[in-house]
C-alpha cells in the first residue's frame, strides 16, 4: 500500500479510478484529479505548501513534488506527464504539458499549456515561458509552441492511461518463489 499520510491536520485527496504505486509516498495538503497515477517511488510532498494535480496526469517513477514554505505552490493542469525522476519545485505547469526525464522546473516557474521540457532541462525560478518546446541548462525555446506540440504531450499522457488500466485491472503481487525457475 502507498504511503499516505496525514500532516498537520490535511489529509491528501485522491479522485476516482487512480492508480497510487505501493512505493508513492503523498503527504498532507496533496488534491489529486480523476484517472491520475502516482509511479514507483514518486513523492508528492505537500507538507509546507499545497499541491494541486489536474485530471489524467501521471506522475512517474522517482519523480518528486515539493514547495517552498509559504512562498511556492505546485499547480498542475490537466493531461500532462510528469517524467522519470524530474522534479517539480513550486512550479505552476499547464495542461497538455510533458515534463522529460530528470527534467527540473523551479519554484514560481510558469509552464504554459501545450509544451515541452526536454529530459534534462532546468527551467529556473520565477522563469515565465511562451508555449513550445524547451531543452538545456538553463532551459531555452529550442521550438516555437504549436497544437501540435500540444497534441504531442497529450498523447503521452493518454498513453500512461492505458497503463494505469492495466495495473487497476490486472496487477497482481506475487512471491519471489512465485518468480524463481522450475528445474
Amino acid at each position: 500500500m502507498a504511503i499516505l499520510r496525514k500532516l498537520n491536520g490535511v489529509t491528501p485527496k485522491i479522485g476516482k479510478n487512480c492508480f497510487i504505486a505501493e512505493n508513492a509516498a503523498i503527504v498532507g495538503d496533496v488534491v489529486i484529479g480523476d484517472d491520475c497515477s502516482i509511479w514507483y517511488g514518486a513523492v508528492l510532498r505537500g507538507d509546507v505548501n499545497p499541491i494541486r494535480i489536474g485530471n489524467r496526469v501521471n506522475i512517474q517513477d522517482g519523480a518528486v513534488l515539493h514547495t517552498l514554505h509559504k512562498k511556492s505552490v505546485v499547480e498542475i493542469g490537466d493531461d500532462v506527464s510528469v517524467g522519470h525522476n524530474a522534479i517539480v519545485h513550486g512550479a505552476s505547469v499547464g495542461s497538455n504539458v510533458l515534463v522529460g526525464m530528470g527534467a527540473i522546473l523551479m519554484d514560481n516557474a510558469d509552464i504554459p499549456d501545450n509544451t515541452i521540457i526536454a529530459a534534462g532541462a532546468v527551467v529556473l525560478s520565477n522563469a515565465k515561458l511562451d508555449p513550445g518546446v524547451y531543452a538545456g541548462i538553463p532551459a531555452k525555446m529550442v521550438k516555437e509552441g504549436s497544437e501540435q506540440i500540444g497534441e504531442s504531450a497529450k498523447r503521452n499522457a493518454a498513453g500512461y492511461m492505458k497503463y494505469k488500466e492495466w495495473f487497476l485491472d490486472s496487477y497482481e503481487a506475487v512471491t519471489i518463489e512465485d518468480c524463481t525457475k522450475q528445474q
